[in-house]
This record gives structure tokens, C-alpha cells and sequence, in this order.
């Protein structure tokens, strides 16, 4: 008989008693091959980490800006030049920084963030213009304006980084 007829061994009894020494379908193990060893040496997690064609081909193609120089500077966004305004008022309104950015051009976008738990400005907005002209007037004349008892600080959204590489 090789069937187990308990769970556990009875009080008297020891686990070598209860258990078979032998069965038929015993398997013969070599715990000394390791067929499936893995190279030693660190072992890198998440993508990327082994080899996959995961951005094999044209996915791993992204599409890019055309730059309009060499230089850092300024960036472009998608649709247009984009310029962030901190020390916003807490009580303003986006008429009240719509109409202080107006003069320098057309605005495409204005983003004023509130925070969800006062209902309060943020303290920054973004303001999108078309061109990279009307935004640099912006910058020129509202840095350091007075909105609202509060003083500005007027600059670029985004820039390109520097010639020099950045370090990942």
C-alpha cells in the first residue's frame, strides 16, 4: 500500500511509520544540473531589462520637433509658444490675466490651475501665443509687473536643453 490513510501521524506513531519509503512512480532528481542556470552577475528588472523586440522597428520611432536652431533657448510646444506666469493672485480670475497678456498678442490657450480643496488660483498660470514674437513681448514686459498687489515672474514654459548631454 503507498495511499497515506491520515493526515498526521497518531499519538505513539512517528511521520517515517505513516509515511511510504517507496512508491513506483518515484522520480530520480539530479539537484546538481542546473540546465536552466542564469548567467551571474546583476539581473536588470522592468523593460528593457532583457532582450525584446518591444520597440523593434517603427514603434520605437518617436516623432520630434523640427529645431529652428542649434541653440538652447526656447522651445516650441505643439501648437504654439508657450509662457508661464507664476505669483498669480489667489483670487484672480482668468479675465483679469487674460486681459494683462492680451496687449501682446493673440492668446491661444489659458490654463489657470485651482486647487480642488480652496477653490484658490494656484499661484501660476499658463499662457499659450502663436507666435514666438508676441510671447517674448510678454516675457519683456510683464516680468516683475504688478497683477493684483501680487508681483509677476514671467518666463518660458519649456526650453531645449544645452549642447552638452544630459546624464540619464
Amino acid at each position: 500500500r503507498f495511499g497515506l490513510k491520515q493526515a498526521s501521524p497518531s499519538v505513539g506513531e512517528r511521520w517515517g511509520d505513516w509515511l511510504p519509503l517507496s512508491s513506483p512512480q518515484a522520480m530520480d532528481v539530479d539537484y546538481d544540473e542546473d540546465e536552466g542556470a542564469r548567467p551571474t552577475g546583476r539581473r536588470i528588472k522592468g523593460r528593457g531589462g532583457e532582450q525584446d523586440d518591444r520597440y523593434a522597428g517603427k514603434a520605437g520611432k518617436f516623432e520630434r520637433l523640427p529645431l529652428d536652431d542649434g541653440d538652447a533657448g526656447p522651445a516650441r510646444s505643439i501648437e504654439g509658444w508657450v509662457i508661464i506666469v507664476s505669483g498669480v493672485h489667489e483670487e484672480a480670475q482668468e479675465d483679469d490675466v487674460f486681459e494683462a497678456f492680451a496687449e501682446f498678442g493673440d492668446i491661444k490657450n489659458l490654463h489657470l490651475n485651482l486647487d480642488r480643496r480652496t477653490g484658490f488660483v494656484k499661484g501660476y498660470a499658463f499662457i499659450e501665443y502663436e507666435t514666438k514674437n508676441e510671447a517674448a513681448q510678454a516675457i519683456k514686459n510683464m516680468d516683475g509687473q504688478v497683477l493684483l498687489e501680487q508681483k509677476l515672474s514671467v518666463h518660458w514654459a519649456f526650453t531645449k536643453p544645452s549642447g552638452e548631454r544630459r546624464r540619464r
